[in-house]
């Protein structure tokens, strides 16, 4: 996807070109790039009484370039409106590398000059609450000026998860509910059919999609292409957070995954690839063998689409074999995966502008249906959602599926309720933990221990 950069400051060499949570590409640079602030906007005249008493700088904090290309394609305008520059701070999200660098400017932000404050940051689901819990987020709606009529069309587990003692700490363009896509090609082969109904009811439930995994691999196809793929499903189905006071709590469910990945890769049902590795990546490809993919809506619209996408124009790729061979259904379980949130920075000089982006990207009915239709994306907005879900919408991409309507109903699933502060970096710590006991370099009680090491050394508040 062509995208014409408003700002980037790039403060690390960012540690990887991994794509980590929703969608969009991680931004990686050399030395000089990462040394150099290129800002092609300049700061324009006031548009008005109100914008002339704002900053003249408007920093945003994120790990890829998602939310970059949502406002360079919708908001745009309001930085001329409201007479700002807007910079983008991006740092990869590897290793906690976007929290650590983000902590650090929130914490010197009393300090800071106009500027350089923070103004805007994003949070995913895995580590929402730890800022919204905290001092260093604003009221979306008593300090920004949000009303509760802007927000009313917004699922409600959005708003739910991140409010604190009946505050709304963020807000979000996006739900994230998510589904099964399968290669149409592979389902015919196998299956004897590509319709998602009947795909469905082939992976209803565990012991069908292992089933049919057998059956996969029978023709010589892999169900799953590596060993975090499935995690999501399980890990959103888990009945406590991870956390329990102190004490880190392995769920029963995360075992279930355990068990089930080391059983998929003893019997070849797996590739035994990572996510985001170049392995992963190419078993998505028209070369792949690779039966499916659990992803939520970005995985669906950034990722699979993004691999169809010829040239940075946007042409289609007829012939490479996967535009038009995916289709989705719902799979064994309901689940969502990530979700970015809007956060407006505690000591921000630009609240008229902070509430006009709030807006216009999360509030405003038809910019979030428009974002659907150009992107596939799936938006935050239950009647705009609902509206394509009965319409003829459809995805060529898909082979002509309307997925919209199958995320709305599995968005009316999605149970926050056991996500905790700590859900990112003990996720990264369990899926690469157990990693060596998937490939057989160590037992499962010395995978669990390192699990453990791990994320005792990312949280020493922790306890085992």
């Amino acid at each position: 996807m062509k995208k014409k950069l408003v700002s980037i400051i790039l403060t690390t060499a960012l540690l990887a070109t991994m794509l980590t949570g929703c969608g969009g590409k991680n931004t990686t640079a050399s030395k000089e790039s990462a040394d150099t602030a290129a800002t092609t906007e300049a700061t324009q005249e006031p548009a008005s009484t109100e914008s002339a008493q704002e900053g003249k700088v408007v920093n945003i904090y994120c790990w890829n370039d998602e939310f970059q290309s949502r406002y360079e394609a919708y908001a745009k305008d309001l930085a001329e409106q409201h007479g700002v520059t807007v910079n983008f701070v991006i740092v990869a999200n590897e290793n906690n590398a976007y929290q650590n660098n983000l902590d650090a400017a929130l914490q010197a932000q009393e300090s800071a000059a106009a500027d350089d404050k923070v103004d805007i940051f994003l949070a995913e689901a895995d580590y929402a609450s730890k800022y919204t819990k905290s001092d260093y987020t604003l009221d979306v709606v008593g300090d920004v000026g949000l009303t509760q009529e802007d927000l009313a069309g917004q699922y409600q587990y959005t708003k739910d998860i991140v409010t604190v003692d009946g505050i709304q700490k963020a807000t979000t363009w996006q739900a994230t509910p998510g589904l099964f896509a399968y290669r149409r090609s592979i389902a015919k082969d196998v299956l004897g059919t590509d319709d998602p109904a009947k795909v469905q009811e082939a992976l209803s439930d565990w012991s069908k999609f292992d089933q049919t995994a057998a059956k996969m691999n029978e023709s010589g196809y892999r169900m799953l292409s590596g060993y975090d793929d499935s995690f999501r499903t399980f890990s959103n189905n888990v009945s406590a957070p991870w956390v329990d006071g102190t004490k880190i709590v392995i769920d029963d469910n995360i075992m279930k995954w355990v068990k089930q990945t080391k059983d998929y890769t003893d019997k070849g049902y797996n590739n035994k690839t990572r996510l985001w590795a170049p392995e992963w990546q190419s078993d998505q490809g028209p070369a792949g063998k690779v039966f499916g993919f659990f992803y939520s809506t970005w995985g669906i619209n950034f990722t699979l689409l993004g691999n169809s996408l010829a040239d940075a124009e946007g042409e289609k790729a007829v012939g490479n074999g996967i535009y038009g061979d995916y289709a989705v259904c719902e799979g064994p379980q309901p689940y969502y995966w990530g979700g970015t949130w809007i956060c407006a920075a505690k000591g921000t000089d630009n609240i008229p502008f902070i509430k006009d982006l709030m807006y216009r990207l999360t509030c405003d009915p038809a910019t979030m249906k428009q974002i659907t239709v150009d992107t596939q994306d799936y938006t935050n907005n239950e009647a705009a959602m609902n509206e394509l879900a009965n319409s003829d919408y459809k995805s060529d991409f898909l082979g002509g599926q309307n997925h919209i309507a199958l995320f709305a109903e599995a968005a009316k699933k999605i149970d926050m309720s056991n996500i905790s502060d700590y859900d990112q970096g003990l996720n990264e710590s369990m899926q690469q933990a157990m990693s060596d006991y998937f490939e057989g370099n160590v037992d499962e009680k010395t995978a669990l221990d390192n699990f453990y090491t791990s994320a005792i050394e990312k949280y020493p508040e922790l306890t085992r």
